[in-house]
C-alpha cells in the first residue's frame, strides 16, 4: 500500500492533481497515481499530490466512497483537502484538473510564465469525449467513484508510460 510519508518531496518532477473540493476526484487521482509510481519503482523520481480551487472542504478527509473505492484497490489514501495556491504553479511540474472547467480556471489563476503545465489528465490514455472525469461526489452509491478511479488510473499509467518513453528517447 502507498502512503504519502514514504516519498521524498524534493524530487526531480512534482505533479499537483486539482478539482473543485478535493475530497473525492483529485485525492483518488493523487492516490492511484503514488501507487502507480510506487510500483514503478519511481518514487525518487516523483512527488504527487492533490488540491481544490474552492476552500470548502479545507483540511476534510476524502468523501467516504472515494477512501471505500481505494481501499478496494489495495490504495490508502492519507491526505487532507487543501487550497491551490500562487505558490503551486511554481513549485509544481505538471497541474492536472479533473475536468475541462477546472482547466479553465485554473489557466486563469495562473501566474504569467509559471513553471507548471496546466493540462487535464484525461487527455492521457481516455477517448476524447470521456476526457473529462466527472465529479461522482453527487451520485448515490460508489458506482460513480469505481468508474472515477478506472478513468484515473488508465489516465495516471498513459501520462507516465508516455514522459518515461519521452524520457528514454532523450538518453539514447
Amino acid at each position: 500500500m502507498y502512503s504519502i510519508e514514504n516519498v521524498n518531496r524534493n524530487m526531480s518532477r512534482k505533479i499537483l492533481m486539482v478539482s473543485l473540493g478535493n475530497i473525492s476526484c483529485s485525492p483518488i487521482a493523487e492516490a492511484i497515481m503514488a501507487g502507480i509510481i510506487e510500483e514503478a519503482g519511481l518514487t525518487y523520481r516523483w512527488y504527487v499530490e492533490s488540491a481544490a480551487l474552492a476552500d470548502w472542504h479545507c483540511d476534510y478527509r476524502p468523501d467516504e466512497r472515494a477512501l471505500t473505492v481505494l481501499e478496494n484497490h489495495g490504495i490508502t489514501c492519507l491526505s487532507r483537502a487543501r487550497q491551490i495556491t500562487r505558490k503551486d504553479f511554481d513549485e509544481f511540474d505538471y497541474i492536472f484538473g479533473m475536468d475541462k472547467e477546472t482547466v479553465n480556471d485554473l489557466k486563469r489563476l495562473a501566474p504569467a510564465n509559471c513553471k507548471a503545465q496546466i493540462q487535464l489528465l484525461g487527455d492521457y490514455g481516455l477517448l476524447r469525449n470521456e476526457s473529462s472525469i466527472a465529479n461522482p461526489y453527487i451520485d448515490i452509491g460508489s458506482g460513480g467513484f469505481e468508474l472515477l478511479c478506472q478513468k484515473c488510473e488508465i489516465a495516471c499509467e498513459a501520462f507516465l508510460k508516455e514522459y518515461i518513453e519521452f524520457i528514454r528517447e532523450i538518453d539514447y
